[in-house]
């Protein structure tokens, strides 16, 4: 078994899908479409985290997101760690570290 998380971010920068400065609409695309596929995932501020089991599916993602977006011009940033013989990273990650911290620091 593989773990893939991918972190991106990925927004509209021309003006034919932005309402002013906010790209909440174009990105609530994104989310939703993550959101209907099954996999696990965390919105952050900054971006998205989600956890797939192959780099192909991580980004059959990317396609789909970019997809939701009709615009002439698409900002997207994508981060990737990918470990095999594991699971369930998008959580066992914080515990670790909160272990170690002997708290919770993600409320």
């Amino acid at each position: 078994m593989t773990s893939v998380l991918l972190e991106f971010s990925m927004f509209p920068t021309s003006d034919d899908c932005r309402e002013g400065a906010s790209v909440s609409k174009q990105v609530s695309k994104i989310i939703d479409m993550i959101d209907k596929s099954g996999y696990a995932y965390k919105l952050t501020p900054m971006g998205t985290v989600v956890e797939t089991q192959s780099i192909k599916e991580a980004l059959g993602i990317i396609e789909k997101a970019y997809e939701q977006l009709d615009c002439e011009r698409v900002y997207s940033a994508l981060k990737f760690d990918i470990r095999k013989n594991t699971t369930n990273r998008l959580k066992s990650k914080i515990a670790s570290v909160e272990k170690n911290l002997g708290k919770e620091v993600c409320k």
